[in-house]
């Protein structure tokens, strides 16, 4: 029997004083791939910031449970410490800050490596982006664009190594060949860390053609109203969301 990474209970969550999360299951099991997909306002963006403990978003009711332990109301540092990595939507600009200089004071904060080593690590997984090696010494995301900014997720990812992923809108500011990519950087990792878990947040199937997921739910009202397997991307891309909207929700297993 597979191993249980995160498990969702019965949660709510208000954003101010609308409540976006009306009473979610999911769980999601080691090495597995999710994806959420749903209409914009949905809840897909609120359950990723959820997971994280963003001070936005305020859990009314519910649980989360990570590798056996409850983070429901842990600070988002102490839960990115635990293993949860979140590729941003829209990545935010830190002026002054290089990303060589970020990314090195955040791997020290999960494990001491030496500068040798940290150097080596960053390079490979430069290069295996196709970025500009002078991009890690800029401003934090300054000036670069969407594109840019997503690889510079993804190197994060990759120097982090995270237990637990979630990919908010990864191909959103991407071209072709920079979502193809960023998306074989995030396939060799998965297998070179086969017990590592990914919850894709989408609103198209284009990218689910270069990451295949184990299962798809379809999130409509702050409810996940299906679960189905890859094929139920294509369901949607065919059908849309509006065949969703009065189903009842459903507990994910």
């Amino acid at each position: 029997m597979s191993e249980k990474l995160l498990e969702i209970n019965d949660l709510y969550v208000n954003a101010g004083e609308k409540e976006i999360l009306k009473g979610i299951n999911l769980k999601i099991n080691k090495g597995e791939i999710h994806v959420i997909m749903g209409p914009n306002g949905s809840g897909k963006t609120t359950t990723a910031n959820a997971i994280l403990n963003n001070p936005l978003y305020k859990k009314e009711k519910g649980s989360i449970i990570f590798d056996g332990e409850d983070i429901t109301d842990l600070k988002t540092d102490e839960i990115a410490r635990k293993g949860i990595f979140l590729c941003n939507q829209l990545p935010c600009e830190i002026d002054g800050v290089t990303t060589a200089d970020f990314l090195r004071t955040a791997l020290n904060e999960k494990e001491e490596v030496s500068l040798y080593q940290y150097i080596k690590k960053i390079d490979s997984a430069v290069n295996d982006l196709k970025m500009d090696e002078n991009m890690i010494h800029r401003s934090m995301n300054k000036g670069f664009s969407g594109g840019e900014k997503k690889k510079n997720e993804i190197l994060q990812l990759k120097v982090l190594e995270p237990k637990f992923i979630i990919l908010d809108e990864l191909d959103s500011g991407l071209d072709v060949d920079s979502l193809k990519i960023v998306c074989e950087n995030i396939n060799s990792y998965l297998k070179e860390h086969e017990n590592t878990s990914v919850l894709i947040i989408t609103h198209y199937p284009k990218i689910l053609q270069y990451i295949k997921p184990d299962y798809v739910h379809v999130m409509v009202n702050g409810n996940i109203k299906k679960t189905g397997d890859a094929s139920l991307a294509l369901e949607i891309e065919e059908k849309g969301y509006d065949a969703y909207k009065n189903s009842a929700s459903i507990v994910s297993e």
